[in-house]
């Protein structure tokens, strides 16, 4: 029975491993989701097979976190197929194998219905995020609740092709802020990058905008296009999110102070 409970700790330790390889690559810039995802891959050697592998295969520290991963998840699975064998073959002869069974099955059902747990999952993401800050060089941010993502605001690619609403415009001409979005940066087709453009900073086909605001204006607005439709649009907008915004400094008078 050693065997088996050795086993259930390296489950422990392997997913524990997984939280602790998402967070550091949350505070690389990645969103909580995509971190997960790119983790539970690494640690698992099931390979990259999305357009996010050049996230982290361009980013040093990144890199340095999947490996490590990818090391400690080789490590973990030889450890369990040893502890498998030991266990059901070569431990313990006088024990059933159902019950064997049956008590990896109990205790794989406690950790999945621990490792389901938001209580159990909001403390181990805390001591993880201080540990990572004080033994590590990382800075620990957490994106999503300090952009308040989860609530109404989102981050979003904009795709910009000819007939796109902001396309061939000046940023001060096209007046997103007036409409709850803001410009974080622009990626130029030819590859270069402009990070927090100013307003003279002019709008080219096939540039890729990073904006900051309201998920349904985000939305709206990749979908906008060209002409007098598009003019209309902005302008009922405006309007709208100009009576949003009263209403939230009515609802949250100590923000506007």
């Amino acid at each position: 029975m050693v065997a088996i409970a050795t086993l259930l700790v390296v489950v422990v330790v392997t997913l524990i491993i997984n939280r602790v390889g998402a967070i550091a690559l949350t505070t690389t810039g990645l969103s909580s989701e995509v971190a997960n995802f790119q983790a539970r891959s690494a640690l698992t050697g099931v390979g990259f097979t999305t357009n996010e592998t050049e996230l982290i295969v361009s980013h040093p520290v990144r890199r340095r976190i999947v490996l490590t991963l990818m090391l400690l998840g080789n490590a973990g699975l030889v450890t369990i197929i040893g502890t498998l064998v030991v266990g059901f073959a070569g431990e313990d002869p006088n024990a059933s194998t159902l019950l064997k069974l049956g008590l990896l099955a109990g205790g794989l059902v406690v950790i999945l219905v621990g490792a389901r747990s938001r209580v159990i999952d909001r403390l181990l993401t805390e001591v993880i995020a201080w540990s990572l800050k004080t033994f590590t060089q990382l800075e620990v941010r957490d994106y999503v609740q300090l952009l308040n993502l989860s609530s109404d605001y989102a981050v979003a690619e904009l795709g910009v092709e000819a007939d796109s609403w902001v396309a061939k415009h000046r940023l001060i001409d096209l007046q997103l802020p007036e409409e709850g979005v803001l410009v974080l940066g622009i990626q130029r087709s030819d590859g270069t990058f402009v990070g927090a453009p100013r307003g003279h900073t002019r709008i080219r086909e096939h540039d890729t905008l990073i904006l900051y605001g309201y998920s349904d204006v985000l939305e709206d607005l990749g979908k906008r296009k060209v002409g007098r439709e598009g003019d209309r649009a902005h302008i009922e907008i405006t309007t709208e999110i100009s009576a949003r915004q009263a209403i939230e400094d009515v609802s949250h008078p100590e923000q506007g102070q």
